[in-house]
């Protein structure tokens, strides 16, 4: 990511009216009813996507975000080379043709905008947000970043200093920096999604400016892209705009390089034993494979995931923080990818707790979503949380964009978007217990401990199979 995250500061916007129907204390008398997204779409000739949601009169001001998501993540970084996906999003802010250096940054933030980018397992966004009457110059320097970025030695060697300290920041220097980077290497078995998504320092030393100039025309081309523009816009002018700036870009005849990996069910437990000399207490982390971002079930993993790790009173916080005291500190998360998805929760030992003594509670805790029944009143508190912060999302221009290309990116589909508020709500306690007993208790599990070094290397020590 290119500095701090700049999404808009999150306030509670809603009427009272709105959530009466979903209120915590019972089941909801009907569903939320909402206005449909404005959202249009269209392909032009080179193949760039184009969506337009237009958010006048919603409160933001006269303000419009551009976001330009690439179909390019870390499962598409080469063979030996990780960290390309992460190092172009550093690059994308160096010069062009017609720009300098930073002049991005400029274009945005010295009129009152902002911008940023980050990268995923499956894509790169870039998105920035200005008053609406700066749309057009934004648009002309998307286009420019497109289709006349720099990829020389100078901005290359820069870009990887940038990314490597940034390794050295986020992984090697954070006590459990280790322990999350290495869930993707421990939890996929043969997907690309293996690689994480920062990379390494020794790939990153490897690379060449004719690898990264190779990566570059593979995937930064139009018609692995999507642009989209929220806010407040006149569509017709922004038609023309798009047409100007994005239509002249040729689309390339190579082909865009593809995986075609399916990861496999997982049918053996297994245990890994990490060396953490620098983590002041032991950690355990329990991975399982989870649905891909498409299924139906993905809704579900987000409550369930509300329902074990949202807030302090979440079933992994009152179990071992709180009434068992054996974690200082726990979480639960379901990394839903477009090609495959993990299940992950960890906890980190309070008091004289060893890795292997979290195990059993953390995963009881997991488990007891399927043995015991989930109260109605537990249930709506976190559909009540989860609906509040999507309707809150839904009310900024940046915030559609984000939605729209996320639904884009992991679904295929940005008009996917427009459902899941509909799908949240109809989630029931008898679909949170369905996922959990066939992808938890029915699945095979992974386990990483984390503590003091006991040998140089990582042991593996398979447990048992599974049919």
């Amino acid at each position: 990511m290119k500095g701090p995250i700049s999404w808009p500061r999150r306030r509670l916007l809603l009427a009272g009216a709105g959530m009466a129907a979903f209120h915590s204390m019972g089941a909801p008398a009907s569903p939320v009813q909402l206005a449909p997204l404005t959202l249009r779409r269209r392909v032009l000739a080179n193949g760039l996507e184009f969506i337009a949601l237009p958010n006048a009169g919603t409160g933001t001001g006269a303000t419009v975000s551009v976001q330009v998501w690439y179909r390019v993540g870390s499962k598409d970084d080469p063979v030996g080379r990780s960290g390309f996906a992460h190092l172009f999003e550093h690059m994308m802010f160096k010069s062009t043709r017609h720009m300098a250096n930073e002049q991005f940054d400029r274009m945005t933030e010295d009129v009152g905008g902002s911008n940023n980018a980050f990268t995923t397992e499956d894509s790169t966004a870039y998105h920035c947000v200005v008053p609406a009457n700066h749309l057009e110059p934004v648009l002309w320097a998307e286009a420019e970043r497109m289709s006349n970025l720099t990829v020389d030695q100078a901005n290359f060697d820069s870009e990887r200093a940038v990314v490597k300290e940034e390794y050295r920041q986020n992984v090697l220097s954070e006590p459990y920096g280790q322990l999350f980077n290495a869930v993707p290497s421990f939890g996929y078995q043969t997907h690309p999604y293996r690689r994480p998504v920062s990379g390494n320092i020794e790939e990153l030393d490897a690379a060449t400016l004719a690898d990264v100039s190779e990566f570059h025309a593979n995937y930064y081309r139009p018609d692995n892209a999507v642009l989209l523009v929220a806010g407040a816009f006149d569509a017709r002018q922004l038609d023309e705009a798009v047409n100007h700036y994005f239509g002249s870009i040729p689309r390339p005849s190579r082909p865009i390089p593809r995986n075609n990996v399916v990861e496999a069910r997982r049918v053996l437990d297994q245990t890994y034993r990490l060396p953490a000399s620098q983590a002041p207490q032991p950690a355990a982390l329990l991975i399982w494979q989870g649905p891909r971002a498409d299924s139906p079930d993905a809704i579900v993993w987000q409550v369930a995931q509300a329902l074990l790790s949202q807030g302090e009173s979440a079933r992994l916080s009152k179990g071992l923080v709180y009434n068992g005291q054996v974690a200082q500190s726990v979480g639960f998360e379901a990394q839903l990818n477009a090609e495959a998805g993990l299940l992950v929760a960890h906890a980190v030992a309070a008091g004289g707790t060893s890795a292997a003594a979290l195990v059993a509670p953390l995963a009881r805790e997991v488990q007891r979503l399927a043995e015991e029944p989930v109260s109605a009143r537990e249930l709506n508190k976190v559909k009540t949380q989860l609906m509040t912060a999507a309707l809150i999302k839904r009310q900024t221009a940046q915030g559609l964009a984000e939605l729209a290309g996320m639904a884009a990116m992991l679904r295929a589909d940005a008009a996917a978007a427009e459902r899941d508020l509909a799908a949240l709500q109809a989630v029931s306690a008898a679909d949170v217990q369905r996922v959990v007993r066939r992808d938890v208790q029915q699945a095979a599990r992974v386990t990483l401990l984390y503590g003091p070094p006991a040998s140089s290397k990582p042991a593996l020590k398979p447990t048992r199979g599974r049919a």
